[in-house]
């Protein structure tokens, strides 16, 4: 908890001060001024300048209790397995941001579900705030689909697309989780209170920040890593040319789990961002609906989507001259054989043989002006029409 308020999660010295001398001991190191680099002795300096990392950590524990929430730390066994993946995680972007993204320390959580479990067979939708009706449509249906197959909707909590991912998920009756860039405590935004009291009651709130933390700007980028490291895959519905999606997608990419995009129409400024990932990134897929999206991250074999196909009619299983027949007889009227064969190219026998198959599967019928279409021929055109 003090590591977390003195320096921002992911910073890799920190972290790598953990793994390297453990908790109490890397605090204590910090603490004496005994930091790895320069720029991070500085930020300790400023922050036990504005309090004690100890004293701070037992007022945010207070404020959790009162809350109901609980921290979560790697040691616990609900700790979530995948995140320890940020462990590897080198971004070729330069910036503090994309430098920092090292696993987190500790999760504040509230809600009554366990943490790893929860989020062990789960799938990230990301998405524009200012989302259109058609993102808020797909967005809704998709986490409303994924959550009915048994598997967890996770996503930020923010306007639009998140809001419509969250809400399709509670009203399918499954357990929703919200990451925070903030304190547990502090409804970001407010507009949200209501929507993260539910989510708290059937799902989870979790938070890198201890209660009361502010939601900073920077600390929405700095939580888009967990998003992509927490989940099985992750499913951005629309995004800017610009926009914190397409980062999530970033680190989503390089970590090497499943990206999947939702194409949008061409014209929409809320789409452009997903097809610039799609026109970028070869490892990224197109989904369109639920089905999609599980055969992407359930295991081999579990979730296979059926192809796209239109309606069956019965002349697609005809052999390649019988097709030539039906297709010689005329839409209305009548024809004869030997005018079939001569516009179906064939020999009349070819002809006769073929017009008794289609007769029987009634295709064709015969009548004194010699051979009309049958009234299945006339049920498939109709449904073709």
């Amino acid at each position: 908890m003090a590591l977390t308020w003195l320096a921002e999660p992911g910073n890799r010295a920190v972290w790598a001060l953990v793994e390297q001398a453990g908790a109490p001991e890397a605090l204590d190191r910090l603490l004496s001024g005994d930091a790895p680099e320069p720029r991070l002795r500085a930020a300790v300096a400023a922050r036990t300048a504005a309090g004690d990392a100890r004293r701070m950590a037992e007022i945010a524990m207070r404020r959790a209790d009162r809350l109901g929430a609980r921290l979560v730390v790697p040691s616990d066994r609900e700790w979530p397995r995948r995140v320890a993946d940020l462990a590897t995680l080198e971004l070729d972007s330069g910036g503090r941001i994309n430098n920092d993204t090292r696993p987190p320390l500790c999760f504040w959580v509230r809600g009554a579900w366990p943490l790893g479990d929860t989020l062990e067979r789960s799938v990230a939708i990301v998405g524009a705030r200012a989302a259109t009706n058609y993102g808020i449509h797909v967005t809704a249906g998709l986490a409303h689909s994924i959550s009915e197959s048994g598997w967890t909707v996770l996503s930020g909590g923010a306007f639009g697309i998140d809001a419509a991912a969250h809400r399709g998920s509670l009203a399918a009756g499954g357990p929703t989780v919200a990451v925070l860039a903030c304190g547990i405590d502090r409804p970001y935004p407010a507009g949200h209170t209501a929507l993260f009291n539910e989510i708290a009651e059937s799902g989870l709130l979790i938070s890198e920040w201890p209660p009361g933390a502010e939601p900073l700007r920077h600390r929405f980028l700095i939580r888009n890593r967990v998003i992509a490291a927490a989940t099985a895959g992750t499913v951005v519905v629309e995004a800017a040319a610009r926009s914190g999606a397409a980062q999530t997608m970033s680190r989503v990419l390089a970590l090497n789990r499943p990206a999947m995009v939702v194409p949008g129409p061409v014209t929409s400024a809320m789409s452009v961002g997903c097809h610039e990932i799609l026109r970028n990134n070869p490892y990224a897929r197109v989904v369109t609906n639920a089905s999609d999206v599980l055969e992407e991250v359930g295991r081999i074999g579990e979730y296979l989507a059926d192809v796209p196909r239109g309606p069956e009619r019965r002349h697609d299983h005809l052999d390649e001259e019988a097709a030539l027949v039906l297709e010689a007889v005329p839409a209305n009227g009548s024809s004869t054989p030997e005018r079939l064969a001569a516009e179906a190219r064939l020999s009349l026998r070819t002809v006769l043989r073929r017009l008794s198959l289609l007769e029987v599967a009634g295709l064709v019928v015969r009548n004194s002006d010699g051979v009309a279409l049958g009234p299945a021929s006339k049920r498939d055109q109709h449904d073709a029409d």
